[in-house]
Order: C-alpha cells, then sequence, then structure tokens
C-alpha cells in the first residue's frame, strides 16, 4: 500500500491542504496567550477576615477555627494554612490540580455561609475570598502620589475610581491596596473628661451608635398621595459631631468636643506605604491562578488613560513594576533562537545535498509543521511560553529527519535512471512505513512526560504534547507534501550540471568518508578497547550524573527583587516605619537599583506589625553586571548595618510552587498539636540549622516574644460592683481597639466611624488603671480598673499559624554560597517530639532535596558526612514515638477523608493482621 500515492497524482489538492494548515496556524497564533511558563499554578484561593482590636489568640479561637472546620470539609482540598495576627485572619485554601478554580469557589461561598451563625456578633465585615496566590507576585504595581492631596484623599479616589475599574479586568484575582489610609471618622475620647461627667467611655460608644443611623422609616400613604419618609439621621460633617449632646449634667447639656476630638482621618493609623522614600498609595495586580498575564497587563494599561483621565489632575499614577517585560524579552529571545534553528537546518541541508531543489523542500516542511502545531496548541488550550518554543526548537531537528529519509529513498530512484514522478511513487510507496515507525518511536519516549503527574507533570506536559504533535505533522508532511514536490521539483542526474561548489564539496565528502573508513576499520580490529573505552564512558556519565548540580528549576532573574523586613517582637508602628525608611535609604544607594516600594501594617499580605515588605526594581540586564540572585545578597549585605531590623531578600519568580510567603528560598513547615512544644523545641532546632555550612539565613516564624498585657480580674470583687467581664472587655476595646462603632453611607461608598482613646490620656501602661469602669450598684459611680483587677506584662505569641487545623510553625533558609540543592540530605532523626515535617518545598523556584517527610520527627539538615544530633534531641526520642504512637489514631480520624490517609489507615491495618497470622503460624509449628 503506498500512503503517498494519492496525495503525488493530486498536487494542487495536496498544496491546498498544506495552505490550510498554515492559514489555521497562523491565525491560531493570534489567540494564543504569552506566558514565561506553562499554567502549572494549583488552585488557590484566600480567605481573609479583619477585627480591628482583636488578639491573635482571639482571632485564632474566634474566627480562624470555625472557619477551618467549615472550609476544611470542602473535597478536593489538599492544603489548608492560616495565620492569625492581631486584627487579622488570613487562610490559603489549594486544591487539587484537576479541580476548576470556579467549582472551587463555589464550595469556598458555601462553607463562609455556613460559618456565619459562629463568627463572633462584634466583627465588622464577614470573611471576604479571593482567587489569589498570596505567595505570587504582582503583576502590576501601580504607585499613587500627590503634593497637594492627603493619603486618605489618595486612599478614596484610588480605591473607588482606579482599584475598582482594575479589578473588573478579566484575569485580575485581586487589587491590593498597600498603605492602610482608608477614609474614616475618628473619634478620640478622654476618659478622664468622660468620668468628671458621671460618663464612661461605653457610654460614647452607645451614643455614637445611635446618633448615626440609616433605616428604613416607611411611607405616609394619604388618601391621594403617597409620601416616602426621609430624616437627617446621618451626620457627614466630623464638625457635626463636636456639636452633638450626649449627656445633661446639672441641667447643663455635655457636647462630643467637650470629652472628644473628632476628625477625619484614616479608620487604621497603624498602616502604611512608600515608594521609594514618598508616602504612596501602591496599588498591587495579582492575577487569578491560570490567567493570561501578558493579555491582563494589556487590557490593563489600554484602560489605564482614560481612567487617569477621570482623577484629579494633582494625583499622580506611576507604573513602578511590570512583570511582562521580562516574559515578553525571553519568549522574544526564544521566538528568535527558533528562527536560528530553523536557518541553521536549512544551511546544514544544502551543504550536504548541494542541490538548491532538494534543499527548498525540507525548508517548506519544516515551517509547515511547525505552523501546523500552533492550530493543535490553540484548541489544547496551551500558550506560547519558553518551554512550548523550546519543544519547537528540538522538533525542528526531528520535522526535518523525516523530510530527508523521503528526499533521498526518492533520489537514489532518480539515479537509477526512473524520471521524477516514478521515483516519487516508488520512493514514498517504500519508505512510508518507516516514517511512520520512526514517528511511533519518537512519540513513545515522550509518554513518560505526558504521565507524570503534580507539578513536574503539568509543567513538562505542554512541553512532551508540543513536541509529539510536530513530529507527528512532520510525519503527515514528509508522506504528503514531499513527495509531491519531489515529482514536480527534482530532475535526474543526467540533466543536471554540478555546480563548482558541488565539485569541491564532494572531493571534501569523499576525503571525510575515506577517514571515516579507516577509523572503522582500526576499531574494528581492536575490540576489546574500544568495549573498555565504552564502559568507561558509561561509568562516567554516571559519576557525572551523581556530581552535577539538581535542582527542580534554575532561579530565575525577572530584575525584581522581593524583600522582607523583620524588626524586634516589640517594636512599635513609629519605630516601625523610622526602620523601614533607614532600609530604604540604603537600598536606593544601590547602583543597580532604580525604584522600590514598601509598606508596613496588618493587612491580608503582613501579618504582624513587626514585619514589612520591599518590592526592589534593578536596572535591565544590560545596564547590570551581576544577577538578581546576586544583587539581592549584597542588599542584604548592605543593609545589615541598619540596626534594629533585618532585611531578607531573594529574587522574584515566576513559578511559585507554594502558598506560603517565606523570607527566604528554602521552606519547610513543622506542624505538631501542642504549640508550647514549639516555643521548647524550634529555637534550638534553628540553631542547630545554622550550623550547617551549606545553608544560611536560617529563620522562623515563631514569634513568641511580643509583649502583651494580661488583665487578671478580680472575680469576687468585680461582681461587687456589678461589673462583669464584658463590662471590662467593651472598655478596654472601645479606648484601645480602633473599634468600629457606625458607619457613614453615602453614593458610593461607606466611611467607619471609629472610637479609640486619646494617646495623651493613656500614655503608659500604668494609665490603663484609671480607666474607669461603670457599675450596677447604683451607688459607687465607676471604678477604676486598677481596683479590680491587677495589669501584667507578659510575652505572647504574634502570629498563631495553623496547617491542616494544627499548630504550626515554617523555617525558612537559603543556600549558602557555593551550595547546590542536592547538597541538602536527609540527615539521622533528631528527636524532637510531637512534630512532624508536613512539607518542604522552594518558595519560589529551585527544588528542596534537603527536606524530607519525617514520621513524627524532625529530619536534622546537614552536608554529608556530618553527624551533628545533639544528645538532647536523642533523650527525647522514646518519648516522642511513644506520644506520637498515641496520638496518631486521632490524626487518621482527622483526615479519613482524604483517599492517601485511607489508603495508608487500611494499609497499617493489613500489616497488623497479616503478622499477627504469620505470628499465630509460628505457634502452631513450634507446637
Amino acid at each position: 500500500m503506498n500512503i503517498s500515492r494519492l496525495f503525488v497524482l493530486r498536487p494542487v489538492a495536496t498544496s491546498l491542504l498544506m495552505i490550510a494548515v498554515v492559514l489555521i496556524g497562523l491565525v491560531a497564533v493570534r489567540f494564543l496567550p504569552v506566558s514565561s511558563l506553562p499554567d502549572v499554578d494549583y488552585p488557590t484561593i484566600q480567605v481573609q477576615t479583619f477585627y480591628p482590636g482583636a488578639s491573635p489568640q482571639v482571632m485564632a479561637t474566634t474566627v480562624t477555627a470555625p472557619l477551618e472546620v467549615q472550609l476544611g470539609e470542602i473535597p478536593s482540598l489538599t492544603q489548608m494554612t492560616s495565620a492569625s495576627s492581631a486584627g487579622a485572619s488570613v487562610i490559603t485554601l489549594q486544591f487539587n490540580l484537576a479541580l476548576s478554580l470556579d467549582i472551587a469557589e463555589q464550595d469556598v461561598q458555601a462553607a463562609l455561609n455556613a460559618s456565619n451563625s459562629l463568627m463572633p456578633a462584634g466583627l465588622p465585615a464577614p470573611p471576604i475570598y479571593a482567587k489569589v496566590n498570596p505567595a505570587d507576585q504582582p503583576i502590576l504595581t501601580l504607585a499613587v502620589t500627590s503634593d497637594s492631596m492627603s493619603l486618605t484623599q489618595l486612599q478614596d479616589v484610588a480605591n473607588n475610581r482606579l482599584g475598582s475599574k482594575i479589578s473588573e479586568v478579566p484575569g485580575v484575582g485581586l487589587v491590593s491596596p498597600s498603605g492602610g489610609n482608608v477614609p474614616a471618622v475618628r473619634v478620640e475620647a478622654d476618659p478622664h473628661k468622660l468620668a468628671a461627667y458621671g460618663l464612661n467611655i461605653d457610654d460614647l460608644r452607645t451614643t455614637l451608635g445611635n446618633i448615626n443611623v440609616s433605616q428604613p422609616k416607611g411611607n405616609f400613604d394619604g388618601p391621594e398621595l403617597d409620601y416616602t419618609i426621609n430624616a437627617n439621621d446621618q451626620i457627614q460633617d466630623p464638625n457635626d459631631y463636636l456639636s452633638t449632646v450626649i449627656a445633661y449634667q446639672n441641667g447643663a447639656p455635655v457636647l462630643m468636643g467637650d470629652v472628644a476630638k473628632v476628625t477625619q482621618s484614616a479608620q487604621d493609623i497603624e498602616q502604611g506605604a512608600w515608594y521609594n522614600r514618598t508616602p504612596a498609595i501602591v496599588l498591587n495586580v495579582l492575577r487569578q491562578p491560570g490567567a493570561n498575564v501578558i493579555a491582563t497587563v494589556d487590557q490593563i494599561k489600554k484602560q489605564l488613560p482614560q481612567l487617569l483621565a477621570s482623577l484629579p489632575q494633582a494625583m499622580k499614577v506611576e507604573i513602578v513594576a511590570d512583570s511582562t517585560g521580562v516574559i515578553r524579552s525571553s519568549v522574544s529571545d526564544a521566538t528568535v533562537e527558533l528562527l536560528l534553528s530553523i536557518a541553521l537546518v536549512v544551511l546544514v541541508i544544502f551543504v550536504f545535498l548541494r542541490n538548491v531543489p532538494a534543499t527548498i523542500i525540507p525548508s517548506i516542511s519544516v515551517p509547515v509543521s511547525l505552523i501546523g502545531t500552533l492550530a493543535v496548541m490553540y484548541e489544547l488550550g496551551y500558550s506560547i511560553d519558553n518551554l512550548s518554543l523550546m519543544a519547537l526548537i528540538v522538533a525542528t531537528g526531528f520535522v526535518v529527519d523525516d523530510s530527508i529519509v523521503m528526499i533521498e529513498n526518492i533520489v537514489r530512484y532518480l539515479e537509477e535512471g526512473k524520471t521524477p514522478m516514478e521515483a516519487a511513487l516508488e520512493g514514498a510507496g517504500q519508505i512510508g512505513f518507516t516514517i511512520l515507525s520512526l514517528t511511533i518511536s519518537l512519540i513513545a519516549v515522550l509518554i513518560p512526560l505526558l504521565f507524570m503527574g503534580g507539578v513536574i507533570g503539568r509543567l513538562f506536559s505542554e512541553f512532551a504534547v508540543t513536541l509529539a504533535v510536530t513530529i507527528l505533522i512532520s510525519a503527515v508532511v514528509s508522506l504528503t507534501l514531499v513527495p509531491m514536490m519531489c515529482s514536480r521539483m527534482l530532475r535526474p542526474k543526467a540533466e543536471r550540471k554540478p555546480s563548482r561548489f558541488e565539485r569541491i564539496s564532494e572531493g571534501l565528502f569523499d576525503k571525510t568518508l575515506a577517514g571515516y573508513e579507516r577509523g572503522l576499520r582500526w576499531v574494528l580490529g581492536h575490540e576489546i578497547l574500544t568495549l573498555l573505552v565504552a564502559l568507561v564512558m558509561v561509568a562516567l556519565t554516571a559519576i557525572v550524573y551523581i556530581v552535577i548540580p539538581k535542582g527542580l528549576f534554575p532561579v530565575q532573574d525577572v530584575g525584581v527583587v522581593e524583600a522582607i523586613s523583620v524588626a524586634d517582637n516589640s517594636v512599635s508602628y513609629k519605630s516601625m516605619a523610622a526602620r523601614q525608611m533607614a532600609l530604604a535609604d540604603a537600598i536606593l544607594k544601590d547602583a543597580d537599583v532604580t525604584s522600590l516600594t514598601s509598606y508596613i501594617g496588618i493587612d491580608g499580605t503582613n501579618t504582624t506589625l513587626n514585619s514589612g515588605r520591599f518590592l526592589i526594581n534593578l536596572k535591565a540586564h544590560g545596564d547590570r553586571s551581576l544577577s538578581a540572585k546576586q544583587i539581592a545578597r549584597r542588599l542584604q549585605d548592605e543593609t545589615a548595618g541598619v540596626s534594629g531590623i533585618k532585611l531578607f531578600t531573594q529574587p522574584e519568580q515566576s513559578l511559585t510552587l507554594d502558598t506560603v510567603v517565606s523570607p527566604n528560598q528554602y521552606q519547610f513547615v513543622l506542624r505538631g498539636p501542642s504549640q508550647q512544644d514549639f516555643q521548647k523545641y524550634v529555637p534550638e532546632l534553628v540553631e542547630r540549622m545554622k550550623q550547617i555550612k551549606s545553608i544560611s539565613d536560617v529563620t522562623s516564624d515563631l514569634d513568641n516574644e511580643g509583649l502583651s498585657v494580661d488583665i487578671e480580674v478580680n472575680r469576687q470583687l468585680a461582681a461587687r460592683y456589678g461589673i462583669t467581664p464584658a463590662t471590662i472587655d467593651n472598655a478596654l476595646y472601645d479606648a484601645l481597639g480602633q473599634r468600629i462603632v457606625s458607619t457613614i453611607f453615602n453614593q458610593s461608598s461607606q466611611y467607619r466611624v471609629v472610637l479609640v482613646a486619646k494617646p495623651d490620656s493613656l500614655p503608659s501602661l500604668a494609665s490603663l488603671g484609671t480607666l474607669y469602669l461603670p457599675t450596677q450598684t447604683g451607688t459607687t459611680g465607676q471604678v477604676p480598673l486598677s481596683g479590680i483587677a491587677d495589669i501584667k506584662v507578659t510575652k505572647s505569641p504574634l502570629v498563631i499559624s495553623h496547617l491542616a487545623q494544627f499548630p504550626a510553625v515554617t523555617v525558612s533558609f537559603n543556600l549558602g554560597p557555593g551550595a547546590f540543592d542536592h547538597q541538602l540530605v536527609p540527615g539521622r532523626r533528631g528527636g524532637v517530639p510531637g512534630f512532624a515535617v508536613e512539607r518542604g518545598v522552594p518558595a519560589a523556584g529551585g527544588a528542596g532535596h534537603g527536606v524530607h517527610r519525617a514520621g513524627r520527627a524532625v529530619r536534622e539538615l546537614h552536608p554529608p558526612g556530618d553527624d551533628p544530633v545533639d544528645p538532647a534531641f536523642r533523650r527525647h526520642r522514646r518519648a516522642a514515638r511513644a506520644d506520637a504512637g498515641r496520638r496518631r489514631p486521632g490524626r487518621d480520624r482527622h483526615h479519613r477523608h482524604r483517599a492517601a490517609d485511607r489508603h495508608r489507615q487500611e494499609k497499617r491495618h493489613h500489616d497488623r493482621r497479616l503478622r499477627a497470622r504469620r505470628r499465630a503460624r509460628a505457634r502452631q509449628g513450634a507446637a
């Protein structure tokens, strides 16, 4: 059977078919998304809940825990992490790769609805969620500044006119404003003046909630006309609060202005952001997992001029960082390499065939096969990225092989004296099944890549499929277009006159062939030596494989360095802002830094007050001599002299494998049932890891040294005055919690009314005792807090982290100078009781081979040959195993809905039954 016969005899139909394939591919390439890497993102959703004034313990128990119970029941949930800090709860959910993000969103919404009844009654707003991975870097960063407008005005306009419109762009997951200057009305009360009038701060809170309301009032339906009832129950101007009567004393009114200061300010004054050294509102645009970065950013930039035209002229909006620049340049470079590979292939064909028509034929078949692959890529939902372009580059050599095999066989018949048509029919018929077998063999090599699972499989499946499709199309082209063109373009050798180039090159090839024949005879005459050389090469290959550095993905240089600043656990906001600016000054002095944005304060990204973020933009690659990784290390050294704060830097990466934001490149998470165990063993683990020479910058997020004030109430004494713990909590919350007591509604947005005590009225911890509490006895008036409670300063964690509803601590580190991933190997078991290394992954790029799952203990990381196991760890090993054995059933019950845990549990039961049968048989045999 001659597969090519029909196509050789019908040249017009064959040509039209190939032209159609090319046209479809050229149309598809216009719609193919462009990105740096294939879509390997896990479906990720982040749930945020804000409760101003709540401590980490309150957030963990009253907000995070009920949400985790409901969210943990969602099917296909692979990982759930949470961080509970002062006033904020952030839960990150990661789902199975096969699950659609829209389906996951529906499940999350249903879980949040089910948890509404369990949320605290005073929660200002329900939990919100966003389809975004918090570990991803912004695809676009905008800085909003002004010389005449206040930060609250900038925040108001940036949120309502700029951020809301950008959020509507397809592919945008979240527009996160940093700076926290949300407009609000702040009422700063003086507790001492209130007490002098016989009032307390809780009375003021009740009054504020009553004088500013917006409720339905009904309508008046008369005999002929209907009237809607409205009232001036809303207070819009802060000055109107000052003239409000809050009580009467001795027949005289007590105005709010007598006991409080009312201003229009920020809702949370402990948040700030800067562009270089200028206070600003920073808008970070995060993409949805799987979104087309290039298309999303292009759409935002297309709408930006129209949005800027609607803003006040005093506002300045500047694009600080754009992640698409590096993507465009890398894809452009790969495209140029693809064109160069095609040109080189054509040149090599011409040099060896020395025949222009024979060179033109494969030169046409190569682009036809590659362009046809683009149409299939569009149908499969792939993108033009570095890996798919690499597949096309690799496929260039495979594509031309089929064409050359076909041409060589047809030329052989031409040299035997047959006509071009006869040579094409006989040559194609003879070699057709050979090309099919070659194609199937090449595709079979790619089968392991096609069936790989997880992130690696998702990363390379697009590469493998693109390569396989190109090889398959090249086989079709070689069986159809190539023999047809050979029958029309090639001429018998007798009709051709060899050119001077052909005569010269023919002599060179003859000499090369003679040299090859001499070498081949010598090799065949020394068989044993040839086999020994082959064995030596195999051995050298194995040795080089062992020695060569290994990793998942190389560290990328996208021209941006991300940094996390960490100060003392007890640092105040003002001190943290000063230290953050000192770091910014030191960073901007670096010659390779063009600009930066930074922000501090507790929000959905920052979980503690003692930490801050930097996004540092570097010069273009051609304008600097060092890589982003080297510059990041240099910046860390340059900022080491800034007192009271430490900077952790790492180059920004396009490939993010985890949802936890880490100060370093590598991290692993310890999980256990007891938070107290972490306080005892994690510092010791960190100190032991710091002794490992192959890693550096070892740190953990165990912040247990934060200052805390404990109010120990004498309940019997408080009961005598009719004071309950709720009364004390309300008074403290009113004075110190930036409590939201009312809301001002207008047409476009809502503004909160925030109640706090004047900072100068409570200047020290001792002054907390002067906070007066109302009594219920009616005879004793008010009682100071110090009269019924003791005030003590203690230590408490700044953030409480959970992994799968259990307490967890993240330990992170970087590789030391000259170290590679494969040098981090699992060492001996260290007996840290009650801990399990749940996961160990690179935070961004690279691969952490040094972090492995350890049953119920921590495997210490150390270089080969080193044994740093401390006796203190060994002492607890037996207790750890016993403790782990007692807790394992509970752990298994908790995860009984997961197939992997169910399988492990069934395997353990099977092994126990099998051992019992063997022991019974042994006893029977002995009897």
